[in-house]
């Protein structure tokens, strides 16, 4: 998860992950849409890879880069779970209240 969060931190690769929203795109059209060199997209890319929010797909000699929820969809489901705990915990604190 400290992947996730790391990768989420910067606004660049945010706007990437919105970029991808649309449909996948080769590292040379994302880097078209900032005002960064190259290798920095390609380090952007690289994190978000290791963070599992995107994907990479080799056709000939393009890389395709396409959104991948998966890992969003875990971290949500882990915080739903995480809530209903906690609701749980507090329903079964205040139950034991009433009956003191």
């Amino acid at each position: 998860m400290d992947k996730l969060f790391k990768a989420l931190n910067d606004q660049t690769r945010r706007d990437i992950l919105e970029l991808l929203k649309e449909k996948e795109l080769t590292a040379g059209e994302i880097a078209d849409k900032f005002d960064i060199s190259k290798p920095s997209i390609s380090h952007h890319l690289d994190l978000l890879k290791q963070a599992g929010l995107i994907e990479a797909d080799k056709q000939g000699q393009f890389i395709y880069y396409s959104l991948n929820t998966t890992v969003v969809d875990e971290f949500l489901k882990w915080l739903v779970e995480l809530k209903q705990t906690k609701k749980k915990t507090k329903t079964i604190n205040n139950a034991k209240r009433s009956f003191s």
